[in-house]
């Protein structure tokens, strides 16, 4: 069981990140409202939009955790897809409309692999116009709605594993872990045509989140403030778990209030060698801030201060207040 859950159901203050299974056509605003009215709290979001075709790992931000969302997106993804050869949609999925055909007789198990093998690495990826990306203030989606094609620059990703997983033409399953901002039916797209036959996504279930599994996730239409009494951090990551990936500082009990208040904290009031050991190069990210007794009280930076220009002597300043 998550340590200290049950004070926070019992208050409503429950900050930290449910994995949350999305069902297959709903959108993650859904989710979103769903676990709103079931949990009886405001302050819920997401980490990572799903397609409403989509399934799989959804983190939904509770609380507190609604506002580290910018430290989370960071996270890496995997996902699980099926692919359709022969076929170009609109959307470059299966909820798109079939624009091109191509045959696919010919094309063997081994030219697959050998195509999708050609695609793991460092990428420049073009966006899909029926995506949210935002051109000008507008989302590309509602562009392409209104029958508008824009040029869209490409943007780097990294696809770090590509398995495939079979082949029974023209389908082909495979699993991809990612980097954020990866587009998987514009991969399909892209192996389709690397193919000389085009191709679109037509299912898709996002398996992992960062540390985040499926196999952990729980379906939206199951959680309730009973329930999460039930669960272990599986299923809910606390805003200290979560943040794990974050380095972490501690101060001196004596200066939490001052902390808290965004005053700086004297690195003599800072119990972290480590860090200060390494340079200036790495304490200049964002690090999680805990008292003598470990309580986490946000998210802090080092700073210079005006006072102390010269050598490397940075105070530390809370840019997040959880305490």
């Amino acid at each position: 069981m998550v340590k200290g859950l049950g004070a926070m159901v019992a208050t409503s203050a429950i900050d930290g990140v449910l994995n949350i299974s999305k069902p297959a056509e709903w959108t993650s605003h859904d989710v979103v409202g769903k676990l709103r009215r079931s949990l009886g709290i405001r302050k819920v979001g997401h980490a990572g939009t799903l397609d409403p075709m989509a399934t799989g790992v959804l983190p939904i931000l509770l609380g507190k955790a609604t506002r580290v969302s910018e430290y989370l997106m960071e996270w890496d993804k995997e996902y699980e897809a099926i692919l359709r050869l022969g076929q170009d949609t609109d959307t470059q999925d299966a909820t798109g409309v079939v624009i091109q055909e191509r045959p696919v007789a010919g094309i063997t198990e081994e030219a697959i692999r050998e195509a999708a093998a050609k695609f793991v690495g460092n990428l420049q990826q073009v966006p899909p116009m029926y995506s949210a990306l935002k051109v000008e203030g507008q989302p590309l989606y509602k562009m392409a709605r209104a029958g508008k094609t824009v040029d869209r620059q490409p943007r780097p990703v990294t696809i770090h594993q590509l398995d495939v997983l079979s082949v029974d033409i023209p389908e082909v399953s495979f699993r991809v872990a990612c980097s954020k901002g990866t587009y998987v039916r514009t991969l399909c797209a892209d192996i389709g045509e690397a193919l000389g036959v085009g191709a679109h996504l037509r299912q898709l279930c996002r398996t992992r989140v960062g540390p985040i599994h499926f196999e952990d996730s729980v379906s939206p239409l199951d959680v309730n403030p009973e329930y999460l009494l039930q669960e272990d951090d599986r299923v809910f990551w606390g805003l200290d778990a979560v943040l794990g990936h974050l380095p972490e500082v501690k101060i001196d009990f004596s200066m939490r209030v001052r902390a808290l208040n965004g005053a700086p904290i004297p690195p003599s009031s800072v119990s972290s060698e480590s860090l200060f050991s390494q340079g200036p190069g790495s304490t200049e990210g964002i690090v999680r801030v805990k008292d003598s007794d470990g309580q986490l009280l946000g998210l802090g930076k080092f700073e210079q201060s005006a006072t102390h220009l010269s050598g490397w002597d940075p105070s530390l300043v809370l840019v997040k207040v959880f305490g």
